[in-house]
């Protein structure tokens, strides 16, 4: 394992509370499989004093970097940052509550090298609420389709890949990033191992309901025609639909010299064209959105400091 490199990505948003502590577990772990790493900090635009604590660590050692954006672009965002500035063979990525235990990495890394592209550490037993893990087994079925992957299901955001494979996403300008999407553009020898999932050490989680309920229609309209093609079979099972309710409306014409009787048969008729269309110009709209989007160029992420040996 000695021979192996590698890049160590932590989205950072209000942890100064756990910062330090985490470091020096990674710190210690590292030094035991590899002799070349380093350790990229991302400060997401936290409201706490994180990047006086990343720039205490960047200060006392060398293979440490920082990196403090101009503002909250979420944590995809700035783990693409993070990547984009790594230079070794492997990048780890992982979370900066201390929920993904540094010493798992080794588990990761042994299984990278049997050959796979990406390896994901799976938690044993999920330390979320019923309603958050329901929510993100909703998303990883919807990934499933979208990274044609049957990994998929068990992805997290503790993960290790080979630095190689991310020129399948060099040129990626959209403001909108998922990258396990990116990933798939890359590669398809995926893999999984289980891992540790600790309690979080401080705080709360920053995803709520709302907001992977946000992340799913986002994936979904923002890395799949999956919308567009169910709304067109939506359409035309409708138009069958209508032609057979024509069809019977005539035939009662001529077998009984008399139409379909009833106001709500006919209310009912047109409410379900009324609502299939609003749901077809709907997904239109999303999509329409997307590209107006694309269009303003919004960036991926701005970069206020960068410190460390990559300056």
């Amino acid at each position: 394992m000695k021979k192996n490199s590698i890049s160590v990505v932590i989205p950072v948003y209000n942890s100064a509370i756990t910062l330090e502590l985490l470091f020096s577990r990674l710190n210690r772990e590292l030094e035991k499989l590899v002799q070349n790493y380093q350790i990229i900090l991302v400060n997401d635009c936290s409201s706490d004093n994180s990047w006086y604590i990343i720039e205490k660590i960047v200060k006392k050692y060398p293979f440490v970097i920082g990196i403090d954006l101009m503002r909250n672009f979420g944590q995809h965002n700035a783990i693409l940052c993070g990547i984009r500035a790594s230079t070794n063979e492997f990048i780890v990525t992982m979370d900066d509550d201390l929920q993904h235990p540094p010493e798992e990495i080794g588990k990761l890394l042994k299984e990278l090298n049997s050959g796979y592209d990406v390896v994901y550490g799976t938690p044993i037993h999920d330390k979320h609420d019923l309603w958050r893990n329901l929510a993100s087994k909703t998303t990883k079925l919807i990934l499933r389709f979208v990274m044609n992957t049957p990994v998929a299901p068990n992805i997290s955001s503790y993960r290790i890949f080979r630095k190689e494979i991310c020129m399948a996403f060099n040129e990626y300008k959209s403001h909108f990033v998922l990258l396990d999407v990116l990933l798939a553009w890359g590669t398809t020898k995926f893999s999984a191992v289980n891992v540790h999932h600790d309690p979080r050490y401080a705080g709360k989680s920053n995803y709520n309901i709302r907001k992977l309920f946000n992340h799913t229609i986002n994936l979904i309209t923002g890395f799949s025609d999956l919308p567009l093609r169910i709304s067109s079979i939506l359409g035309f099972i409708f138009s069958i639909f209508g032609v057979v309710v024509l069809f019977f409306v005539l035939l009662r014409f001529f077998i009984e010299g008399g139409v379909v009787a009833g106001f709500p048969f006919l209310a009912s008729t047109i409410a379900i064209f009324a609502g299939v269309q609003l749901f077809a110009l709907g997904i239109i709209g999303e999509y329409l959105a997307r590209i107006y989007q694309r269009t303003m160029t919004r960036p991926t992420y701005a970069i206020r400091r960068f410190i460390g040996t990559n300056k």
